[in-house]
């Protein structure tokens, strides 16, 4: 077993942890159903049946929208699985956007980030007003990257309100020392072109969140790309790799504070 493969290994660390998709899967989809004409689905923004997006709209106009990309290594789950953790920033008047992505090894990390960068033009092209982006895991990465210089047109980084990354991978050369790199197909070159921590700082808000019941592998991740971008770092006490999103279905959360608050 390659020697990293422990730590950052998630699941066998949280009690329960097999139970949290079979969860998530019920809620988002119950969400989806409630939300009615509200809930728009399978929207393409690019041309492989897995670059599409689902939108949620809030009562109303919207003051902005939110993109929520998933996590998952890179290697699986798409958007239905998260559905509901739109709930929070719906309910303070944002719309949210949920992008798919091929996953490896079909594509490499750095194809994936040019697909959510694609994904998140596409919602400026169909939306008026600010954009948020939050990203869990592998999102957080994708979300990341988002900052770095060139990535993303000027205009559209202009209407950037707020960057959250959640318990990113940010460093990913650490990565070419488990057993997934089989799958990322990465070298030490590759694996440093898309870790985040080499980006310079943005003008952009950012804020690194991260659970303080994580492994310490993703503690260091999340202060690592905190330090590089100069950013604010919440360590929230108690919260594990999959709990700490829950904040993203509290309108009152701090974490949904920030992603909805204009800049």
């Amino acid at each position: 077993m390659p020697d990293l493969d422990d730590a950052y290994a998630n699941s066998a660390y949280i009690e329960g942890a097999d139970a949290y998709l079979t969860r998530w899967s019920a809620a988002a989809a119950q969400f989806r159903d409630s939300l009615g004409a509200r809930a728009e689905l399978d929207l393409p923004y690019g041309p492989s049946d897995r670059m599409a997006l689902d939108r949620f709209l809030p009562e109303g106009t919207a003051k902005g929208t939110l993109v929520f990309v998933h996590g998952g290594y890179w290697l699986k789950f798409d958007r239905s699985f998260w559905s509901h953790f739109a709930a929070g920033a719906l309910a303070r008047g944002w719309a949210v956007v949920m992008p798919s992505y091929d996953l490896c090894p079909t594509v490499r990390i750095a194809g994936i980030t040019q697909q959510i960068a694609q994904a998140v033009m596409q919602v400026a092209e169909d939306s008026s007003g600010l954009i948020s982006l939050a990203g869990h895991s592998a999102g957080g990465h994708l979300v990341a990257r988002m900052l770095a210089p060139g990535m993303l047109p000027d205009a559209l980084r202009d209407r950037l309100s707020h960057v959250v990354p959640i318990s990113p991978v940010s460093d990913l050369e650490p990565l070419l020392r488990t057993s997934m790199n089989a799958n990322f197909g990465m070298d030490a070159a590759m694996a440093r072109a898309e870790s985040p921590i080499h980006q310079p700082a943005p003008e952009v808000p950012v804020t690194v969140w991260v659970g303080g019941a994580e492994r310490p592998a993703f503690l260091e991740q999340a202060r690592a790309l905190a330090e590089a971008l100069t950013c604010d770092h919440v360590v929230v006490p108690g919260e594990h790799h999959f709990n700490v999103i829950d904040a993203l279905c509290d309108p009152g959360s701090d974490l949904i504070r920030r992603l909805t608050t204009p800049r």
